[in-house]
C-alpha cells in the first residue's frame, strides 16, 4: 500500500468515509517488476495521513507472497482495530517487455494471484458478517488478444492470466460467502495513471522506434484502447467505486465485475 499509489490513494478515500485502515506492503524492491517499489516511509506517510483525517491505521510489513506472513499481520491488525469489514488486495506487477525471462511471468502471478488468494484467505476468518470482499482487476480480463501481447512479453502474459483467473474466483467465493451476508465483487480499470504505467520498461516496449520515450510519447496509444477520448482513467476514478462496494448502499451487489475502462471492453468486444 505505497503513499501515492493507488492502495494509498484507496485507504485515505476510505478514511475520509469513516473507516479505519490497515495497511499491509512488502516496504522492498521486486526485482522483477522493472520499476521501484515503495518503501517504509511511503506506508508511514501513508499511516499518517489517514490520522491526520482522524480515523485509526495499523500498518504491518509483509510479503503476499507469504501466507504465514499475510495471515499473521491480518490477526495482530485485527486484534488491535477490533473488527474486519472491507478487504481489498491491491497488491500487484506488471513487468513489461518482450526481451524478458519466463521468471518475471512466473514472478507475476505469485504477486497478482497468489498474493491476492493470500490476502483474502487471510483475512476471511475475520470477516463481519455483510462485509465487503473487492478484488482489483484489471479490463485486460476482458479483452482479445491482440498484438500487443508479444511485443509486452512474459510479465503482460502473467499480469493478464492472473486477472483472468480472478474473474472466475470473484463468482465462486461470493456464492460460497453470500450465506453469510458478505459480498465479493471485482473493479476493473483500465491503464491508470500510477508508477505501474508511467516507468521507462512501459515507455520502451510501446515505443522501441525512440531513444528515450516518455510517458507523453505512449499516450496516444494507450488512447486506441479506450472507446471515451482517455489515454488513462486516475486513483481517485478507482477509489470512488471501492467506496461504493465498500459502503451499505451496494448491500445486496455480490459477484459484480465493475469496469472502470472508458469503453475499452465495449469498443474491442468480441
Amino acid at each position: 500500500m505505497p503513499h501515492g499509489g493507488r492502495g494509498a490513494t484507496i485507504a485515505i478515500r476510505l478514511a475520509e468515509e469513516g473507516a479505519d485502515i490497515i495497511g499491509i506492503d512488502l516496504c522492498s524492491e521486486i526485482d522483477s517488476a522493472g520499476y521501484a517499489m515503495s518503501g517504509r516511509a511511503d506506508l508511514d506517510e501513508t499511516a499518517r495521513l489517514v490520522e491526520k483525517i482522524g480515523r485509526k491505521a495499523v500498518v504491518e510489513q509483509a510479503d503476499v507472497r507469504d501466507y504465514a506472513a499475510v495471515r499473521a499481520a491480518i490477526d495482530d491488525a485485527v486484534a488491535e482495530l477490533g473488527r474486519l469489514d472491507v478487504v481489498i488486495p491491491n497488491a500487484g506487477i506488471l513487468p513489461m517487455g518482450p526481451e524478458l525471462p519466463v521468471s518475471a511471468f512466473i514472478g507475476t502471478i505469485d504477486v497478482n494471484l497468489s498474493g491476492v488468494l493470500n490476502t483474502v484467505h487471510a483475512a476471511v476468518p475475520h470477516l463481519q458478517p455483510g462485509g465487503s470482499i473487492i478484488i482489483v482487476g484489471s479490463v485486460a480480463s476482458f479483452l482479445p488478444p491482440g498484438p500487443e501481447d508479444a511485443m509486452a512479453g512474459p510479465g503482460y502474459a502473467g499480469y493478464k492470466f492472473a486477472k483472468h483467473v480472478l474473474v472466475d474466483y470473484v463468482k465462486e467465493l461470493a456464492l460460497q460467502l453470500a450465506p453469510s451476508g458478505a459480498r465479493v465483487n471485482s473493479i476493473h480499470p483500465t491503464s491508470v495513471d500510477t508508477d505501474m504505467v508511467a516507468n521507462d520498461a512501459m515507455y520502451r516496449t510501446y515505443r522501441p522506434d525512440l531513444d528515450n520515450p516518455t510517458k507523453e510519447d505512449i499516450e496516444p496509444i494507450l488512447a486506441t484502447l479506450q472507446a471515451m477520448p482517455i489515454s488513462y482513467v486516475t486513483q481517485a476514478d478507482v477509489s470512488h467505486a471501492v467506496v461504493y462496494l465498500a459502503s451499505d448502499e451496494s448491500r445486496y451487489v455480490t459477484g459484480v465485475q465493475i469496469k472502470i475502462d472508458g469503453g475499452a471492453v465495449a469498443k474491442h468486444r468480441q
